[in-house]
């Protein structure tokens, strides 16, 4: 292997990751980072199809509409956020980024192997087979939108909400393992929503609030310093939400 760089990120983009990507960008300079091409719809929900069923994944489609209606007016709040916290939220300008088409491509373990670095950034992509992640033996270190174990999956923020458990509305930082968000816990951050805050805000309500939790685990990795620990909450994975559960929960406990 060639000698080590500290730092590499792998992301399928979005604002949340590009304000993580900048902030260590800020930090650490450039760095390469590997940017996968979105999942087609139809594979992605072939296998919702196979592993919920049918019904399911059809209310999950049903649902998109309301959440359409409940994106108006939320631009403001976002862009006081960027404002008010300095976010970067778009792919930062003459950044080594390298087009892939899945993270878990040749090409991407070929990029690993050579530029060999000390820790892998990753933040929205799909799962991460073993061959990618027995690459190299940097550590890959996920940031993500939930308090793990209790909020694994997707919209992590908008579950604990929805839940009744706004003391869990937070991100995490972990190790990355085979499971789905259940790798040894680094971090984590708990974050306060604010008047008017919904569906479409949390991603970037739960950013704002959670850069400093990955500046530490990074800076923990570089410093070949981790301490990776178990959190002792009920386990679950959750997935979008259903019509009738984005309304039920929308209309009797105002959670959008």
């Amino acid at each position: 292997m060639s000698e080590q760089i500290p730092l590499i990120a792998l992301t399928s983009g979005g604002p949340h990751a590009w304000i993580m990507i900048n902030a260590l960008r800020e930090q650490y300079g450039d760095f390469p980072i590997i940017l996968e091409d979105e999942e087609p719809a139809k594979l992605f929900w072939q296998r919702r199809r196979k592993m919920l069923g049918a019904w399911k994944v059809a209310s999950m489609k049903a649902a998109r509409l309301p959440l359409k209606l409940t994106k108006r007016g939320t631009a403001p709040i976002i862009e006081k956020m960027i404002r008010d916290y300095d976010l970067k939220s778009e792919p930062p300008e003459g950044a080594n980024i390298i087009r892939v088409s899945s993270v878990n491509s040749p090409q991407v373990r070929e990029i690993l192997r050579v530029e060999n670095p000390q820790a892998v950034f990753v933040v929205s992509t799909r799962m991460i087979s073993k061959k990618i992640l027995s690459s190299v033996t940097a550590p890959f270190i996920n940031y993500h939108s939930g308090i793990n174990p209790a909020y694994r999956g997707m919209f992590g923020g908008y579950f604990a909400l929805a839940n009744r458990e706004p003391e869990l509305f937070g991100a995490t930082v972990h190790l990355v393992d085979r499971g789905v968000d259940t790798g040894d816990i680094l971090y984590q951050s708990r974050v306060s929503v604010q008047p008017g805050d919904n569906f479409h805000t949390y991603l970037w309500r739960m950013a704002a609030g959670s850069r400093h939790i990955v500046m530490r685990a990074i800076r923990d990795a570089l410093d070949n310093n981790l301490k990776p620990r178990r959190v002792n909450l009920p386990s679950r994975q959750y997935f979008a939400p259903t019509l009738g559960g984005y309304l039920w929960t929308g209309l009797t406990r105002k959670v959008w």
